[in-house]
């Protein structure tokens, strides 16, 4: 049987929530973990009032979508990770999820 839209939304924000402190991942990883598609953890992440860690979760090209740049550049920094531009090194930051 498929997962509700609930148990989905569910699931990205855990798999989320598992990124580390320090580390990235970005939409595509969220969601082969999950088994659904990158916008639809965009659009989760979009609709959770901020609960969950979004600022960890950026493009596949390692930027910060552009209307979060400002407030998810300054949490990253607090967290060690380097933005540059508005991207973010995968190759050095990027998490292992599970």
């Amino acid at each position: 049987m498929a997962p509700t839209m609930a148990e989905l939304a569910d699931s990205i924000l855990l798999a989320t929530d598992a990124i580390p402190a320090g580390r990235v991942s970005t939409y595509g990883d969220v969601a082969r973990v999950v088994g659904c598609g990158p916008r639809l953890v965009a659009r989760v992440l979009a609709g959770s009032g901020g609960e969950a860690c979004w600022w960890r979760v950026v493009r596949a090209d390692g930027t910060i979508a552009a209307h979060l740049v400002a407030e998810g550049t300054a949490r990253l920094v607090e967290e060690g990770v380097p933005v540059r531009a508005g991207r973010v090194d995968l190759a050095r930051f990027r998490a292992e999820l599970e």
